[in-house]
């Protein structure tokens, strides 16, 4: 009997995915990176799922209108596409997976892993674009923040809930600092944006600066400089609202973005 209902919970879980009302596209154009798509009925900012000829489905975000059409930017590679392929719309924004499971993750500049370790098992999503929060109820910065780096314990006092920026030319460190900063602070998650890096300093940042220690307790976002430009973008958002949802648990998150130059 108890297998019985754990299949049907499994059952349930997946008709409750499913989507009854389908509505559809058809691409018309593709002008540089804007693909225009005669319908389907979408708002602002909906993401939509373009299904090229023998290709895996790409998501595409809704970005305006132009007449009767929707214009949308892709957020990956536009191979297979061409016109006539199937736009099908979601009903809902960009949303990213939230829960204790990204605790130690890596992910890729659209909320999904990259690190060979199997999905998220997340079921919780949130959208990227959320409004700020009342500044009447933000919290007084009254409180330090050990940073773990006595140079800037000592010289440079960081107060809980601050802003910091740390700049400095090329390969002076800057990298090295961020590790420190996020195996040696006393934050209960840290949550690394890696926004336009090189891919080859991507790896040598988590296994050297971050270290597996380091790793352990945080969240790492990663959209290298040969990722579309809007996912560039997205990541920024994603890494935030990562930030956000485990603030609203309760949690104390250092939120790191390297670089914001490239945001």
């Amino acid at each position: 009997m108890t297998q019985t209902i754990c299949d049907f919970a499994a059952y349930q879980a997946r008709v409750d995915r499913l989507d009854p009302v389908r509505y559809e596209g058809r691409i018309a154009q593709v002008v540089g990176l804007v693909i225009e798509s005669t319908g389907p009925p979408a708002r602002m900012g909906e993401v939509c799922r373009i299904v090229p000829d023998g290709e895996p489905p790409l998501l595409a975000e809704v970005v305006g209108f132009r007449n009767d059409r929707l214009l949308l930017m892709p957020l990956g590679p536009m191979s297979g596409i061409k016109p006539g392929s199937r736009v099908i719309g979601t009903g809902r924004p960009f949303q990213v997976p939230i829960g204790l499971e990204l605790q130690g993750r890596i992910l890729d500049g659209l909320g999904e892993p990259i690190d060979g370790r199997g999905p998220l098992g997340t079921k919780v999503k949130v959208p990227i674009d959320r409004p700020p929060p009342n500044p009447l109820m933000r919290k007084r910065i009254d409180r330090p923040v050990h940073m773990g780096v006595r140079t800037m314990d000592a010289l440079l006092t960081v107060g809980m809930g601050q802003r910091l920026g740390i700049f400095a030319g090329s390969g002076v460190g800057k990298s090295m600092l961020l590790g420190m900063i996020a195996r040696n602070a006393r934050a209960d998650l840290n949550v690394i944006g890696l926004i336009g890096e090189r891919g080859r300093e991507v790896r040598e940042f988590i296994e050297k600066d971050l270290g597996p220690e380091g790793l352990a307790r945080s969240v790492v976002v990663v959209a290298t400089s040969d990722t579309p430009a809007l996912v560039r973008l997205k990541a920024s958002f994603v890494a935030m609202a990562i930030a956000e949802a485990f603030r609203d648990m309760g949690a104390n998150v250092m939120l790191m973005m390297d670089s914001v130059t490239r945001f």
